[in-house]
């Protein structure tokens, strides 16, 4: 027995090397940990329950039956984050380049099989040179079988896809499919064709970092969520979001303690709004001084800074925030900020977060480039979104809500169930320069009749009073009560039950 039990330990010590200390050494010598050292990091001590660690592949082609390490370059398994379930894998660098093959693929599916059965978030660990190329198809099967189990998944549990080496060709897809992507300063990339094949098809020289590195995705593209500095940090950042989501589509937010009145009262925040309509103000300001203790989870911060998407907590429960910044373009929506801001409420909306929609937009961004990109399904994926929507939702407008922006941005019209407005408020089809312009065409060049007109249109419109008197905005409140308002509101919302058609889904502009 004891021969017996000696021999499992050194096939588990040969197994956790991965591909040799030599190549731990290389892989360190990038300035990234190995996939067991991430796990390590991810979850709490001592909860990783691994599987499969022996499971090797079953190639024989290229001389493939010579190399079969044990793992097959990926652990998977599950464990703990602050003591709730998640399952995991993380893909290792080290033995074979990270490349997937049948068994690898295989391994992955298992566990999000686990984890769709027994309802927990799954959290993908990347780092893969791509498919292996000696099994040729089967590997192509593995990938599609893993894109489908995502494709189930989604809506189900929350996935999470961190990039932290290669994810090139077909494996980028399966990430893009997950709910967030997070990729690592300087060691991480991802993208469908390498430099190399760029410059053989276009003639474009582009590095890696360029086409397909963390800059570019966070700021260009939109299809990482964020980015940061090592691994570690990376890790650390992907805890704090776990902590902020459900278990599932049917398990109950996670409630943390909270040390934080909810009926706090802000005067600071009575003199947020400038009394001039045309100077900026942070956003974010409001969003910190809403949350729990100050804490607010911003997701895609880099990309489309006009609008705000993140996660705050009211009495220790998850909140999802929209907001217009002012700061950026005036906080007005245009293609990327539709496309951002509609991503994320279909998130919340899947998985019973509540919104925040907080409101300060002019309307949509004029231009040639708006609508030759197409300005208008962009805008109603957002529409759409937030129509679609059946958790509970509370919008706040703190100065201007203009034209078909009003109605996009949780208008009472979209079956929002709070519409509060600050007394600075705005809610009118455009600007009373631009709507005493066309009303008063025939005084355009009557400079003094004109600013008449204008002061005139301000008087009746530039306020939240005809709205509230129409019951479009259900009361207009002081801006230090907001906190104790939105809490309230928030708080009487929690059994909110709604009965939509039968309809198999619905056909979002995509």
């Amino acid at each position: 027995m004891k021969d017996i039990l000696e021999q499992l330990e050194e096939r588990r010590e040969t197994a956790r090397m991965g591909g040799g200390q030599g190549r731990i050494d290389a892989q360190h010598g990038r300035g990234k940990l190995t996939a067991r050292e991430r796990v390590d990091l991810l979850l709490d001590e001592g909860s990783f329950e691994e599987f499969d660690m022996f499971v090797s592949h079953r190639c024989t082609d290229f001389g493939m039956e010579n190399q079969k390490p044990a793992g097959d370059g990926v652990v998977t398994g599950w464990g703990t984050i602050n003591g709730r379930l998640v399952y995991l894998y993380s893909q290792d660098f080290t033995v074979l380049g990270g490349s997937v093959s049948e068994t690898h693929a295989r391994k992955i599916c298992k566990i999000m099989d686990m984890a769709m059965q027994n309802g927990a978030p799954v959290i993908g660990l990347n780092d893969s040179g791509g498919a292996r190329i000696q099994e040729g198809v089967d590997s192509l099967a593995g990938y599609a079988e893993i894109f489908q189990r995502n494709i189930m998944a989604s809506g189900v549990i929350p996935q999470i896809s961190v990039i932290m080496g290669p994810c090139a060709g077909g494996a980028v897809y399966s990430p893009a499919m997950t709910d967030f992507i997070f990729m690592v300063k300087d060691s991480s990339y991802m993208f469908v064709t390498g430099p190399e094949v760029v410059k053989t098809v276009t003639n474009e020289v582009v590095t890696a970092e360029e086409l397909g590195g963390a800059g570019t995705h966070t700021k260009k593209s939109s299809v990482a969520d964020a980015a940061f500095e090592n691994d570690v940090e990376a890790l650390a950042e992907v805890r704090r979001l776990v902590d902020l989501l459900p278990a599932n589509n049917r398990a109950e937010l996670p409630v943390r303690p909270f040390f934080d009145d909810p009926e706090r009262i802000e005067p600071s925040l009575d003199t947020l709004v400038p009394a001039n309509a045309n100077t900026p103000y942070d956003m974010k300001e409001l969003i910190l001084k809403l949350g729990d203790e100050g804490d607010f989870y911003e997701i895609q911060a880099e990309f489309a800074k006009n609008i705000i998407t993140g996660f705050i907590r009211i009495e220790g429960r998850t909140v999802g925030v929209v907001a217009n910044q002012p700061m950026v373009l005036a906080g007005v929506l245009d293609i990327d900020s539709s496309r951002k801001a509609a991503r994320f409420v279909r998130f919340c909306d899947c998985f019973e977060i509540p919104i925040l929609t907080l409101v300060d937009v002019p309307g949509f961004l004029p231009g040639t480039s708006q609508e030759y990109g197409g300005v208008i399904k962009h805008g109603a994926k957002l529409l759409f979104a937030y129509g679609e929507a059946t958790v509970p939702m509370v919008t706040l407008i703190t100065r201007k809500a203009y034209g078909g922006a009003y109605d996009v941005m949780a208008s009472k019209h979209l079956k929002s169930d709070f519409n509060y407005a600050w007394p600075t408020a705005e809610v009118a089809v455009m600007g009373a320069k631009g709507a005493s312009e066309i009303i008063h065409r025939a005084d355009r060049n009557d400079v003094e009749k004109l600013a008449q007109h204008t002061a005139d249109y301000e008087a009746r419109f530039a306020n939240p009073f005809v709205a509230a008197e129409r019951g479009f905005i259900d009361e207009v409140i002081q801006p230090r009560t907001t906190r104790k308002r939105i809490a309230r509101a928030f708080a009487s919302l929690r059994n909110k039950k709604v009965t939509t058609p039968w309809k198999k889904h619905g056909n979002i502009p995509l």
